[in-house]
């Protein structure tokens, strides 16, 4: 079995916020490091941005107001494929960055 086939990602995300290039973000990142990893989306409600890996939710944006760092879903996505136990992102960035 390849790194990462037992892993199914699911992201929840509202549309009408504009977080769909978040989640392209994500999948781009993700696949860079584990192609063979299962990452589907949803449309969620206002405000919403929810990690699920393997039916577990890792990460709510609703709850935390932010994004994910990509080192805490990296580690996250790592201790799923080992098949360890997965525990909540309690961290988050600022969900808007003005350039």
């Amino acid at each position: 079995m390849d790194a990462g086939s037992n892993v199914k990602i699911v992201v929840e995300y509202c549309e009408h916020c504009g977080f769909e290039a978040h989640y392209q973000e994500l999948v781009s990142v993700i696949k860079e490091h584990h192609p063979n990893i299962s990452i589907d989306s949803r449309p969620g409600p206002t405000g919403a941005f929810e990690i699920e890996i393997n039916g577990e939710l890792i990460f709510s944006k609703l709850e935390l107001g932010g994004f994910p760092y990509e080192k805490d879903l990296m580690l996250a996505i790592r201790k799923a494929i080992n098949g360890q136990p997965l525990e909540k992102i309690t961290d988050c960035r600022a969900p808007c960055v003005i350039l």
